[in-house]
């Protein structure tokens, strides 16, 4: 084993290094980050051996370009449909390739998905804070956004060719349109017509997105009457309404406290998939009772890592 040396030739906006991020900070502050698609992002480490806490690269629709200057490394790439080129071929995602001296890798949106998720066999050197690699994004705590010109460095760079191949896309990863939620925290502040139209109108996603939450476009849901709700904890797949109506997903970097009600709380698995649509596409709200959204929860985590485990000894 050797290293490998990357450059970065170009690099979109919210291109990233992450790892699992950093929990159980919360209470002083501190957001955990990690992955916007967290499930994508343990399968593109799991089908090269990592653990799900290996730092790797988040990918936006942005695109990303590296040269590799020297050494090799095999790359493993999971989450939307983005196209990935090198000079002899273009893939697909979910896909697993190596790299060489003098190679180009260009990644690419494709038909659909707005993350993807570029993992290392070897370790990708990345600044730490409070522990982990993972970057905070407004504030660039952690591993950093990339930027053209700089230089990466993998660590006991491996060239896997046993590992080579298509990986299993599973259908659950692509883009999910109808969001399981259970309401609350603070619905108590929406009328029983604003909470109908909550749960049967048609929500579309805009440009107004970052690591930190999406906006929606839709029906207002206005408060019924002026907030005055005092700042509480706020958690990932909350859905935060501003005074006017304004319906706002919370994501990886969401503020930990915050005043505005948040009406329901998305489930985890379904954020993932969520956060795969495009700006334009439509989206709805589906409330299920939360001992319901605890079992659904429960049964994905379980298909999950038996899905996770057939990557792993693939």
């Amino acid at each position: 084993m050797t290293d490998a040396t990357l450059s970065v030739s170009f690099a979109g906006p919210h291109v990233t290094i992450q790892d699992a991020g950093r929990p159980g900070l919360m209470r002083y502050g501190v957001p955990a980050s990690g992955p916007m698609d967290r499930s994508s992002f343990r399968l593109a480490n799991a089908a090269l051996g990592n653990t799900a806490d290996h730092p790797g690269i988040e990918v936006s629709l942005g695109g990303l370009t590296l040269q590799c200057l020297s050494g090799a490394v095999t790359l493993a790439l999971a989450g939307g449909g983005f196209i990935a080129e090198t000079p002899n071929r273009t893939l697909g995602t979910w896909n697993i390739f190596t790299l060489k001296a003098g190679e180009t890798l260009t990644i690419r949106p494709g038909p659909w998905g707005s993350w993807t998720y570029l993992a290392f066999a070897g370790n990708l050197q990345a600044k730490q804070w409070l522990g982990s690699g993972a970057t905070h994004g407004s504030s660039g705590f952690g591993g950093g956004k990339l930027t053209t010109g700089q230089s990466l460095t993998i660590t006991n760079a491996q060239t896997r060719p046993d590992r080579e191949g298509r990986i299993s896309c599973p259908v659950w990863a692509r883009p999910r349109h109808v969001l399981r939620c259970t309401l609350g925290p603070q619905d108590r502040f929406f009328d029983a017509e604003t909470l109908t139209t909550f749960t049967t109108a048609r929500f579309e996603m805009t440009d107004a997105f970052d690591r930190m939450g999406l906006r929606l476009r839709g029906p207002a849901l206005v408060p019924v009457e002026a907030l005055s709700i005092p700042s509480e904890p706020i958690l990932r797949g909350s859905v935060q309404v501003s005074g006017d109506g304004t319906a706002t997903v919370l994501l990886s970097d969401h503020q930990t406290t915050g005043g505005y009600p948040k009406i329901a709380t998305v489930i985890s698995y379904d954020l993932d998939s969520f956060v795969q649509c495009r700006p334009r596409d439509a989206v709805a709200f589906q409330t299920i009772p939360p001992q319901q959204a605890i079992e659904t929860t429960r049964q994905r985590a379980s298909r999950f890592a038996a899905f996770e485990d057939r990557i792993r000894q693939r």
